[in-house]
């Protein structure tokens, strides 16, 4: 049972630090390669706003709808 329990912890671990590795390598290649524009992070909607959906026009400068 505790076996278990362990291997289950341990599986999430790896999952999460997978994750955090893909989002790094993600980072990562997008500062080399700026041509393609800035990596874009989860739940950041048009690009940073985040509430484009809601609002006909983005309170950031810069950036679209």
């Amino acid at each position: 049972m505790i076996g278990q329990y362990l291997i289950a912890v341990a599986v999430i671990l790896i999952i999460a630090s997978g994750w955090l590795l893909v989002q790094a390598l993600a980072r990562r290649f997008a500062a080399r390669n700026p041509e393609f524009g800035p990596a874009r992070e989860e739940g950041d909607g048009c690009g940073g706003c985040g509430h484009c959906a809601e609002q006909a026009d983005c309170s950031q400068p810069g950036r679209s709808p």
